[in-house]
């Protein structure tokens, strides 16, 4: 399950690096952990409301490994990271997937199973 193997990813960062700052925090979340809760959401976009959260719970856990940042809310964590909610890199995803659908900036010549 994708929640499962980031949250196991933040568990490893955690046991790895006892005081992380902002930089190699966002660094290290980019690749190891939310690499993994967006592996191939084009297909698997969650729309439950229950799936949703479960995937920003990693965020929001992942989020409070940052030193100096403990005490702050989500939203605020977020926005000292510069980091976007998932919910959000999902929707604009979605949207530059239609775009260049409508665009036809797809390869026509990509072979076929």
């Amino acid at each position: 399950m994708i929640k499962l193997k980031a949250y196991s990813m933040s568990g490893l960062i955690k046991i790895n690096f006892n005081l992380l700052c902002r930089d190699s925090f966002v660094m290290i979340y980019r690749s190891m952990v939310r690499s993994h809760l967006e592996y191939a959401i084009a297909v698997l976009n969650p729309h439950r409301s229950g799936s949703i959260t479960d995937l920003e719970r990693v965020q929001m856990r992942a989020t409070k490994l940052v030193s100096g940042l403990r005490k702050n809310c989500y939203k605020e964590k977020l926005m000292e990271l510069k980091l976007p909610t998932l919910k959000y890199r999902r929707i604009k995803d979605n949207m530059i997937e239609v775009y260049k659908l409508l665009r036809n900036e797809y390869d026509d010549n990509t072979v076929q199973i």
